[in-house]
């Protein structure tokens, strides 16, 4: 099912009506989400993705805009009406019910033509409860069950009415590192099977990028770029979105281009050309640096840390705005690590200079 958002919008009214002012939660958002594909929508707290999904759900009304499914305009039609399933952070499970009982939940409250008989809605069930790998656990009670064994239901349930579109508001917030990884591999591989058209709600950009086929980026209510995760990482419209996405986060310096050098610290790093002489912000990706001894970029040398596959290097830039420069680097690369300085060389394409007022992305031709 493709979903059309045309120019929606939700204006919250002042609590206090005297004094207070209006709060924009989502503005002029317009977006086509393909059928069948499973789209992010990423941001901080606050920044109006959950508002977005439950308008498209139809628990709460737009303050303007429509909302289509397919070519159906379904802005006013109630939330029962809209062939929804929906799963929210916290389970919502019934206590006193079983698992079987949870999920046949929805079914038994179908109503006219589409009632089922209860063999029907139990062969539903099952199959559901298989989907997500819980059949076995079907006579359990919820407080029987794990974390994630609990969010497994709460799938079920909303799939068990066969929805054309799947919600899910911040799905895995509730479970523990290892139990997000296997559950977001989960949900990955049900959409796949279904081929239900879901949006996925989280503050996570990395469970956003790993399971996404499009992400939406959102700030105080307004997109600021939509594209495949890669696409997003790798080409980022702004400073904003360069600093949401990436783990660990993009270093961000104090910088300058003057005669087609790019400058930090006073020390010429790199070739910029085709940008006139100005102040920057210069972002530049953990994986961006090469350890190289006769390096134009020059920081003080704090830690290394040891991971394995890779080597995490801990230095400071007085023109840094994070506290520390944290730089991913190859373990095939020894470093000294009783030395007071380190030499890096920079990866062009992992560099990425901003407009010290605007914050919007200025674009150099990367050889």
């Amino acid at each position: 099912m493709k979903i059309v958002l045309q120019n929606l919008t939700k204006i919250f009214p002042p609590r206090d009506k005297k004094r207070g002012k209006e709060t924009i939660a989502v503005n002029n958002f317009t977006f086509t989400i393909p059928d069948g594909k499973l789209v992010g929508l990423l941001g901080p707290s606050g920044c109006g993705k959950s508002t977005t999904l439950y308008m498209i759900s139809g628990l709460q009304a737009p303050s303007g805009g429509k909302i289509f499914f397919g070519e159906d305009d379904v802005t006013e039609l109630s939330p029962e009406n809209r062939g929804v399933g929906l799963v929210f952070q916290n389970y919502a499970l019934y206590p006193h019910m079983t698992v079987k009982q949870n999920i046949l939940f929805p079914l038994q409250n179908l109503r006219g033509e589409d009632r089922l008989t209860k063999e029907q809605m139990i062969e539903r069930a099952y199959d559901a409860a298989k989907l997500v790998q819980i059949d076995e656990l079907m006579e359990r009670k919820p407080s029987e069950l794990s974390g994630g064994q609990q969010q497994r239901v709460a799938i079920a349930r909303a799939l068990v009415k066969m929805p054309k579109v799947l919600l899910l508001d911040e799905p895995l917030s509730n479970l523990d590192a290892r139990l997000r990884l296997q559950t977001r591999e989960e949900i990955k591989r049900i959409q796949k099977e279904t081929g239900i058209t879901t949006i996925f709600v989280t503050h996570d950009q990395e469970e956003a990028m790993s399971i996404s086929d499009i992400i939406v980026v959102m700030k105080l209510g307004v997109v600021q770029q939509v594209g495949a995760p890669q696409d997003v990482y790798d080409d980022p419209i702004n400073l904003f979105v360069a600093k949401f996405l990436g783990t660990p986060p993009i270093n961000v310096f104090k910088g300058s281009v003057k005669s087609g050098k790019l400058v930090i610290n006073g020390a010429e790093v790199m070739d910029v050309p085709g940008i006139d002489d100005r102040e920057v912000f210069v972002g530049i990706r953990p994986e961006g640096f090469i350890p190289a001894a006769d390096g134009s970029f020059e920081c003080n040398l704090s830690n290394v840390e040891v991971m394995g596959r890779d080597v995490s290097v801990v230095s400071t830039n007085e023109a840094s705005l994070n506290p520390f420069v944290r730089s991913i680097i190859d373990a095939d690369y020894k470093i000294d690590k009783s030395a007071t300085t380190i030499r890096f060389a920079l990866k062009p394409h992992k560099v990425f200079l901003f407009d010290e007022k605007t914050e919007e992305r200025i674009k150099f031709e990367v050889n």
